[in-house]
Parts: structure tokens; sequence; C-alpha cells
């Protein structure tokens, strides 16, 4: 009987495409959703942020600044959850899933956004296109 080693991350084949180590199909429905429906969808909802934050704020205050990553944050934490994803990821076509499958919880997508207010963790990329906060959470931006 051969020793059977674990696998590290070096021992592993190259993907062929962005969720092939998750079991996601190469392209259309239920693939990971791509760089350019992505960031359009986070322009869609930044957007949507700094027109409500308008209603509460005054666009030339500091608070201004300090309200809109907040309505973002909230607009992600409830359409998560609810929708299955951020405005901007449904008008897109994706949907945010848990890995393990099921409904996403209330946990994953506050942990998730928190991560993505910070834009850093939302820098960092894997070979199957999800970011850190994509990565801890345990989910994925798919095509629906």
């Amino acid at each position: 009987m051969p020793d059977a080693k674990p696998q590290t991350f070096g021992d592993l084949e190259p993907s062929q495409w962005p969720g092939e180590r998750l079991g996601l199909p190469s392209e259309g429905r239920g693939s990971v959703a791509r760089v350019g429906r992505r960031l359009a969808a986070l322009l869609v909802d930044w957007a949507s942020a700094m027109l409500i934050a308008l209603l509460f704020t005054p666009y030339e205050s500091v608070a201004y600044t300090w309200v809109t990553p907040l309505v973002f944050a909230v607009l992600q934490i409830v359409f998560i959850p609810t929708l299955g994803g951020s405005l901007g990821h449904r008008l897109l076509g994706m949907r945010v899933v848990p890995l393990v499958g099921g409904w996403i919880g209330v946990w994953r997508p506050i942990l998730r956004t928190a991560l993505l207010v910070v834009v850093v963790p939302a820098l960092v990329w894997d070979s199957d296109q999800r970011g850190f906060h994509d990565k801890v959470a345990g989910t994925v931006l798919i095509r629906y």
C-alpha cells in the first residue's frame, strides 16, 4: 500500500477554468461570475448606496463619506440572504451561494460584507476568481 500523503496547494494541477476545483461548470448557468460582471454589479451597488446616502446627508458633508459605505453594507447584508445577491448581482444575472449548499444564512453575508467594505480582500483572488471575502465566508458568486 503506497503512502498516502496529503496534497498541498503546490501539488495541485492548475485548473482549466475558474470554479473547476469547486465542481462548477466552465460557462453558463452555475459557473463562476467573471470579473466584468462583478465590477459592473459593484458599480450598480455603490451608485445605489450613494443615491440612498444623499437622502440622509448632503453630498458636501463629511458624514456623506461615512454614510455611503454604511448604506452599501446594509444593502449587501439585507439583499444577499433575501434575494440571493445584491441589486447589482441580480441585475447582472449573478447570485451569492454557500459552497456547502442550502441557504446562505445571515452570518455569511455579514462576514463577506465586512471584508468587502475593507476593499483589500476583494482585490486578492484565487484561481477560482473568488475574492478573499468569499473564501473566508465560504461563498462563491455564480451566474444564474
